[in-house]
């Protein structure tokens, strides 16, 4: 089992936690990752692109002019896509863009990417993650002593304090242990795990 150093809030180490291996210590899947990333964007698709084809555009009812003798190319309709005003050849529909994946390969993405984060040294343990009032320069001080600009926080608990006091800092995103995505924890240069949310992922994920 790994052993990952625990700071508090200054940045000083105060300790270690021994992590366990079923969920931070995985062989990871690349593959199953990028499926679950694909499918973290595709489902946030709206699907809601529209455009008319020439059996929707209005007008072009008639034949422009009579099949032959005029030196013009025949035409049949003043919207067929051609012609301006025309309607678009194979145009979009609103669809669904979502798709499904297996549970397993879900948690399986999950424990690789969370593998990975210890693995090239981006997880940060707090022993604990506690304001006293929602500020935000309170909340980019604790950043600063852990030498972060970029990282996703995850909690155990619903702590607004925490949350508001985090939501106006650029690059910074916030999430409960037990919602946490393969998505959010590769955009976020480092993941940032309180204790009380190890033992939580450890506890759903193991």
């Amino acid at each position: 089992m790994a052993n990952v150093s625990v700071l508090n809030m200054e940045g000083k180490e105060v300790g270690t936690i021994e992590l366990n291996d079923a969920v931070f210590g995985v062989q990871i899947n690349e593959h199953l990752v990028h499926m679950a990333v694909v499918q973290h964007l595709a489902n946030k698709r709206q699907g809601t692109q529209k455009a008319k084809t020439r059996s929707e555009v209005s007008g072009g009812g008639r034949k422009p002019w009579r099949q032959k003798g005029t030196g013009h190319a025949r035409q049949g309709s003043t919207r067929a896509p051609q012609w301006k005003g025309g309607g678009v050849v194979f145009a979009p529909v609103p669809r669904d863009y979502s798709f499904k994946l297996n549970k397993k390969e879900k948690r399986a993405a999950l424990k690789s990417v969370l593998t990975s984060r210890v693995e090239s040294g981006k997880l940060i343990v707090l022993d604990e993650l506690k304001l006293d009032e929602i500020k935000t320069k309170k909340f980019k001080a604790v950043m600063d002593n852990l030498n972060v600009s970029k990282a996703l926080v995850v909690m155990a608990d619903n702590d607004q304090k925490v949350f508001m006091s985090a939501r106006n800092l650029p690059g910074i995103k916030t999430s409960l242990a037990d919602a946490i995505n393969v998505y959010d924890i590769m955009k976020g240069d480092t993941l940032i795990l309180t204790r009380d949310a190890v033992a939580k992922i450890e506890e759903v994920y193991a």
